[in-house]
């Protein structure tokens, strides 16, 4: 009998720690892509706390996106000069930014505009 108590509370711990343990920072993971008019297509991965994944620059691109706390619209510009050049570019993500489910679509006038507008995220 005290065997089977024993693993009835034994199961009543584990459910109660797995239940009420610590928090585990939500995931934040992106594919990020780019199209040019010329149908070519760049695509990457992100992945933040840890700034990892095959973005050239993980870590700065993280930082904007937790400064605008996710928000794509609120993304924080880059002091950058760029060419007038019209070259549009169709940029796209989707994944997970803590947790919370993200689709944003929107196009800029060149590469660089991309990189600059969008704080380094679509600096690819």
């Amino acid at each position: 009998m005290s065997m089977i108590a024993a693993g009835s509370l034994a199961a009543c711990t584990l459910t109660a720690l797995c239940a009420g343990g610590p928090n585990l920072p939500a995931e934040s993971s992106l594919s990020l892509s780019l199209r040019g008019t010329d149908g070519v297509t760049r695509s990457v991965h992100l992945t933040c706390e840890p700034d990892t994944g095959t973005h050239p620059r993980a870590h700065q691109a993280c930082a904007a996106l937790e400064a605008a706390d996710g928000d794509f619209d609120r993304l924080p510009e880059l002091q950058r000069q760029c060419t007038m050049i019209y070259s549009p570019v169709r940029a796209h993500a989707r994944g997970h930014w803590k947790g919370e489910s993200v689709r944003f679509t929107t196009e800029y006038s060149n590469p660089c505009f991309a990189d600059a507008r969008s704080g380094g995220v679509f600096g690819f």
